[in-house]
């Protein structure tokens, strides 16, 4: 066999096992998906051959359809396509004469109101009733007003009462963001605060709430959408998972958050999780306006090696990530030509605890974006802790997706109960990993 023969057939070999490997990879990637799927919160299984009357009717890949990779004749792109003229004209038909549909005007303060008290008693609690989210009005701001956002994708259900009282019942938000999925750049809405006054659940209120803000946002020729849910829909692109970092162990004990671990006293808890008083890295401080323009460059050449991920202009960039008091933290790190190297974030979102004689509220941080180039990944996020602690937060979460296991195991993450789902609408691509993902939702 001559060399040239010889070479051929390591070639041939080696992509032989190549393709074997990437085929082995898949498989298990499937039975992963396949395994959270069936998970909800831990509690409850799914059925990906159930049907789903509402989302079984939208854009959106069934629980039984295919990855990609395992599909050869499905294509990455739009599930639907329309044109402007398809669009329906009018709102749809609400299920009484006493609902009327609105748009919500987040910078009236008694509209903003309304929204808050809305989701403050109708809205996410964990699965035992006990903590709540408590969005705070400037945090409202915050997450709805970012440049270029839309009243009218600001969507509400009003309902007349019987002292002819206009009352807030429904609503639904949607937010525009650019948003890189595989190789494709689109503008999309981010979809949030889906919300329905309790005595009203059962009236189909959230279906029409969903198609009803699809209709809007059409209306503006943008056809694709991304959310997240702690239920499992048709169909998660990926799902993620909350990890939690005590730093008030004994409060989260108290209010049953966390429990006290086998053979440990709350002494020696309280030593475990205990943080230093003062940041460690030389240099590390609040991000100024000076520093946008190098931090926004850093944290876009960061996010474009994941799969699924926001990209930001200068302007998004300021709007999300500077700081602002009692709602989002940013600091940085940077070279001696006053660039940023290493960037992190955080936001707050406290929650009410229910019913507990001595604490009312958990104050909890969230890890945002974050990017360490020239520090190590665990020693960024332990200033992180550190910084946090220093604004009397209880808790620091994050998810497990971008480079966060780099991190979540060293400085004792410990896992949450549920799962997040991530769901893109009207966009078929392949299912991905929690750590090609780069999209932090509120």
């Amino acid at each position: 066999m001559s060399g040239a023969e010889g070479e051929a057939n390591t070639t041939a070999q080696v992509a032989e096992l190549s393709g074997a490997q990437r085929a082995m990879q898949e498989a298990e990637k499937k039975k992963e998906m396949e395994a959270l799927i069936r998970k909800r919160g831990g509690k409850k299984q799914v059925n990906p051959e159930d049907p789903h009357a509402f989302w079984d009717t939208m854009p959106v890949p069934k629980l039984s359809a295919p990855d990609l990779e395992a599909d050869p004749d499905g294509d990455v792109g739009p599930m639907e396509e329309k044109t402007l003229d398809q669009v329906r004209q009018e709102p749809y038909d609400l299920p009484s004469v006493d609902f009327e549909w609105c748009s919500m005007d987040v910078t009236d303060d008694a509209q903003l109101a309304e929204i808050y008290t809305l989701l403050f008693e109708n809205y996410v609690e964990d699965d035992d009733n006990m903590f709540r989210f408590d969005y705070s009005t400037n945090f409202l701001r915050w997450a709805l007003m970012p440049p270029g956002y839309l009243p009218e994708w600001h969507v509400g259900v009003r309902m007349t009462t019987k002292k002819k009282k206009s009352k807030l019942v429904g609503f639904i938000t949607g937010v525009p963001a650019n948003v890189q999925t595989g190789e494709s750049i689109m503008p999309m809405c981010e979809i949030n605060f889906l919300c329905c006054w309790k005595k009203l659940r059962g009236k189909r209120l959230a279906p029409l709430l969903i198609k009803e803000v699809t209709r809007r946002v059409n209306l503006t020729g943008i056809w694709q959408a991304c959310y997240t849910a702690g239920v499992v829909l048709p169909k998660p692109i990926t799902v993620c998972r909350y990890y939690h970092r005590s730093l008030n162990p004994k409060k989260l004990i108290d209010v049953d958050f966390s429990r006290l671990a086998p053979r440990m006293t709350m002494k020696m808890t309280k030593k475990l999780y205990e943080v230093d008083k003062q940041t460690r890295l030389p240099g590390i401080r609040p991000m100024t306006e000076e520093d946008v323009p190098s931090a926004c460059e850093l944290l876009n050449k960061y996010l474009s090696k994941f799969q699924l991920h926001p990209v930001f202009d200068h302007d998004e960039f300021r709007h999300w990530l500077f700081p602002r008091e009692g709602v989002i933290q940013s600091f940085v790190i940077c070279n001696a030509e006053g660039v940023v190297t290493d960037f992190l974030s955080f936001y707050a979102l406290p929650s009410t605890i229910m019913n507990h004689p001595n604490y009312t509220s958990l104050n909890a941080a969230y890890s945002y974006y974050n990017v360490a180039t020239t520090v190590e990944w665990d020693a960024l996020m332990m200033d992180g802790l550190i910084l946090a602690k220093q604004r009397d937060f209880d808790v620091f979460n994050a998810l497990d997706l971008m480079d966060n296991k780099e991190f979540i195991e060293k400085l004792k993450f410990k896992p949450g109960d549920g799962n997040l789902q991530y769901y893109l609408f009207n966009w078929r691509t392949k299912e991905i990993t929690p750590q090609e993902t780069a999209l932090v939702l509120l």
